[in-house]
């Protein structure tokens, strides 16, 4: 199953996005419906939200009167946070039921309109964000749902802002022209993205892509922080540490070319840990690549890392290999045990690249090297490189200890 997590501010086109996902086939979850449904007269929530706010919130046949309660949820945070309280927690635990109910190919879109405040995002694999600028959203909801303008631009205002929501969005889909361009993109991102992903993810297997330099992308961090939330969500206390690691952490630098696929490195306490992850990492999105099981420990370089692995053990490179089944973002998961020689290396790679000019000058030349020997083809890319990471293990552990660095 592919769980999609569908957001957007009040106004914005969230229900026409929702709508188009189910006419592609989506299974969609309306967060707004389940609010109307858990505080339907007789529920629990009702009941909440009575005690909460007084009685003054009914209508004389015993139904919620929506725009009494908002007079009062609306007036603050305090208030606001109050009726969050109560209803979100109704809200997921019906979500869940649902959703434990449908196939397991399916794919589930949760549309959900606060899943920037209720710090949701994290637990979907894919976050789709619609958007319209704040003044088209005011006039759409006076002219089309009744409200006044200070109602809507207070609506507006209790709801997270455009940046936020940008935070955490894998998918941007602007909703400022007419209905059928949202219909359109809506489509594209259905049948070239989300579809793709969820066949990858029933066949436990990653996005295949060529090795292949591209400009630094000043948005790889960005993109990261999205990975490492979901992933230290998914992995919860088994991670010791959650990393963007390799040539995308050092995007700024403008000139420092790389793979458009994003390395996370997660540390664990041992391999059995990273065997536990296998299950929760590909309901996230990151199936298992059984293929890969370790890092080959560099004959030439073992002098350099010996400080690290008195015991000489070349067990201590081994770890577990995962990557992304999305199609529209590339990203490789080395988990790898904390301390050991692979999982310092991954940490102390970045650093030493982002302080000495030099060094990134020269592995660029090398990357440059091998993505014209490579023609696209991955192992022969990494291949290429080889002989030039046998010293790079030696010279970036010199520059640590002479400079002091530490995990």
């Amino acid at each position: 199953m592919l769980r999609i997590g569908l957001t957007g501010g009040i106004g914005a086109g969230k229900s026409l996005l929702s709508s188009t996902f189910s006419q592609c086939g989506g299974i969609v979850v309306d967060g707004d419906v389940l609010a109307r449904e858990v505080v339907q007269p007789g529920t629990e929530g009702l009941s909440l939200l009575v005690d909460a706010f007084g009685q003054d919130i009914l209508l004389a046949d015993g139904a919620l009167d929506r725009p009494a309660l908002a007079a009062k949820a609306f007036r603050d945070d305090a208030a606001r946070g109050k009726l969050n309280g109560i209803v979100h927690p109704l809200v997921a635990r019906r979500r869940a039921e649902i959703i434990a109910a449908v196939a397991e190919d399916a794919v589930v879109v949760e549309d959900i309109p606060l899943l920037v405040e209720s710090g949701m995002a994290p637990l979907f694999p894919l976050v789709v964000v619609v958007h319209a600028d704040v003044e088209l959203r005011v006039r759409r909801l006076v002219e089309q749902r009744g409200m006044s303008e200070a109602d809507a631009r207070a609506r507006i205002a209790a709801q997270a802002s455009d940046e936020e929501r940008r935070a955490i969005a894998d998918v941007w889909l602007d909703n400022s022209g007419a209905p059928e361009v949202l219909v359109e993109r809506a489509r594209d991102v259905w049948y070239h993205r989300i579809l793709p992903f969820a066949h990858n993810l029933s066949q436990c297997q990653a996005v295949q892509v060529p090795a292949r330099l591209v400009p630094a992308d000043p948005t790889w961090p960005e993109q990261a922080e999205r990975i490492v939330a979901r992933l230290k969500t998914t992995c919860g206390h088994r991670a010791v540490r959650v990393d963007h690691i390799g040539s995308t952490a050092v995007a700024e630098f403008p000139d420092f070319q790389a793979k458009d696929i994003i390395d996370i490195q997660i540390t664990v306490e041992s391999l059995a840990v990273a065997d536990e992850l296998a299950e929760p990492l590909l309901s996230a999105g990151y199936p298992r690549l059984q293929h890969i099981t370790g890092d080959v420990a560099k004959p030439d370089a073992r002098s350099a890392v010996d400080r690290y692995d008195h015991s000489g053990n070349p067990g201590l490179w081994h770890k577990r290999f995962h990557a992304s089944a999305d199609p529209g973002r590339p990203t490789n998961v080395h988990i790898r045990v904390d301390g050991w020689p692979n999982q310092q290396f991954g940490l102390l790679f970045v650093d030493w690249l982002k302080a000495n000019p030099g060094v990134r000058d020269d592995y660029l030349d090398v990357k440059r090297t091998a993505d014209r020997l490579a023609d696209g083809d991955m192992r022969r890319y990494a291949d290429a490189k080889e002989p030039w990471f046998l010293d790079a293990y030696r010279r970036a552990w010199e520059w640590a200890d002479s400079t002091g660095w530490r995990l």
